[in-house]
């Protein structure tokens, strides 16, 4: 009975965001990522650690992830991710989309939305955001980030995580994990953003140059790294 009702949370879930797939979607998508990415490291000792973003393989945002629960509870959201591309270390590919979906079972009473944000910390993590799905905690280790301008004596996540995750609540929630939740590639997004069909490999690998709408998102990125690089000066 539990599960019968996640499903039919999630299934009301997608169902309400895959009515939008057009290409004004996918770039309100990019801008409400840069807007989360830029707000929270304009957030006093509140952003994510130097040491975490000159590590990162990739950088995810999932803008207003949606969660619900009533005894049990469900997540849905629509994202989007660049990777490091490998022939140019301080440069980031252009944005790939994905939708990320996922249950848990506690007790949990009330909904919200959230911003999260995924940082994968090496090439493991990065071999799953490669593919067309994952799962958190099964094919990539996940761990909740440090907060912070530094992640002094903090060093499970430098061993152990291979994605770490941030959340921006905009509300009151309780009980929901991302352990287990599956990350696909949201054809419909790329499809309507690009034009056509691109496999995220050859998006995240840097095969494929940003588009001016995709720029503001990888900007942001590149913002979070040089406010890192200015905090060290």
């Amino acid at each position: 009975m539990k599960r019968l009702l996640a499903i039919a949370l999630l299934l009301a879930f997608s169902s309400a965001a895959s009515a939008k797939t057009s290409k004004q979607d996918t770039i309100e998508r990019l801008d409400s990522a840069a807007t989360v990415l830029n707000e929270i490291m304009a957030a006093p000792d509140k952003g994510v650690p130097e040491e975490i973003l000159n590590s990162a393989k990739c950088i995810a945002v999932v803008p207003s992830m949606l969660k619900g629960g009533f005894v049990v509870g469900a997540a849905y959201g629509r994202g989007v991710a660049t990777c490091r591309t490998p022939d140019a270390p301080a440069k980031w590919s252009a944005p790939a989309f994905f939708t990320l979906e996922g249950g848990s079972f506690g007790l949990q009473i009330g909904g919200q939305a959230v911003d999260l944000v995924m940082v994968v910390m090496n090439d493991r993590g990065m071999r799953a955001l490669l593919s067309s799905k994952f799962k958190l905690g099964a094919d990539a280790s996940v761990a909740a980030g440090p907060v912070g301008r530094h992640a002094e004596g903090m060093t499970d996540w430098k061993m152990r995580a291979q994605v770490l995750t941030y959340s921006r609540a905009r509300g009151v929630f309780a009980g929901i994990t991302l352990n287990g939740a599956a990350v696909r590639t949201d054809t419909d997004s790329v499809r309507a953003f690009y034009g056509r069909n691109v496999p995220n490999r050859t998006i995240l690998m840097g095969r494929i140059e940003t588009p001016a709408d995709g720029a503001m998102f990888t900007n942001a990125v590149e913002k979070m790294k040089a406010e890192v690089a200015g905090d060290k000066k």
